[in-house]
């Protein structure tokens, strides 16, 4: 079954590109001018995005809130989000992942690339735990890893993609420290180019998830970050 892509950009010849380029490789696409207009898209009965690919300076809703209102709405809570910016500034990158996003792309970009890091984000997305232990629990967080979902307190929340495999690294082995590049590495693979403060803001961001559990995500200062044992 071909993977549906959602594209929403308003500069019609790099929308074209985008789908032209990954038509070619077999997705489906659905493709928006607007946040506006993808939204609506959205609201019809057509297939489910299994990946979103976000300009970040759209007209009207940004790519920003965009991407809020999708990890607001349950059925698409924890379907992947890459953002395309023509920006590369830190700052801006981290504001995108401050909002859900799990990569980003900057322009301009060549299809190989392109193509390349929407396989990537597919494959963690969908890719099944590599030991044999399907659901891990410590204290009130469970987590079933064949299946992607969580519970704190026998109440399922949603995490974004690269949420839940930070989790899942730090519930594997609880009480042990990560670094950021070994999170970097087990959320995007090795050699992925991104910054502390991007890491800092992912934990952030599951922190807030886990609610009150959230406290069991400590940081341990000029190391990393473990759950507590």
């Amino acid at each position: 079954m071909r993977e549906t892509i959602m594209i929403v950009e308003d500069e019609s010849d790099i929308r074209e590109l985008v789908r032209f380029t990954l038509q070619r490789e077999g997705f489906n696409i659905i493709g928006a001018g607007s946040a506006e207009e993808a939204l609506e898209l959205l609201k019809r009965k057509g297939p489910t995005p299994d990946i979103f690919l976000l300009d970040l300076l759209l007209p009207g809703i940004d790519g920003y809130e965009l991407c809020r209102r999708i990890r607001a709405d349950k059925t698409h809570a924890a379907t992947p989000v890459v953002m395309l910016t023509a920006r590369d500034e830190d700052a801006d990158i981290v504001a995108g992942l401050e909002v859900g996003a799990d990569d980003y792309i900057t322009k301009p970009f060549s299809p190989r690339v392109l193509t390349a890091r929407v396989k990537a984000v597919l494959r963690r997305a969908t890719a099944e735990p590599s030991d044999t232990e399907d659901i891990l629990t410590h204290g009130p967080i469970q987590i079933d890893r064949l299946r992607h979902k969580v519970k704190v307190n026998d109440v399922p929340i949603i995490l974004t993609p690269s949420e839940f495999k930070a989790l899942d690294l730090f519930m594997r082995r609880p009480g042990i420290v990560f670094s950021r590049y070994q999170i970097v590495d087990a959320v995007h693979g090795e050699d992925y180019p991104v910054t502390d403060r991007s890491i800092d803001v992912l934990i952030v961001g599951l922190r807030r998830a886990l609610g009150d559990s959230g406290e069991m995500i400590e940081t341990v200062r000029g190391v990393g970050y473990r759950i507590m044992e």
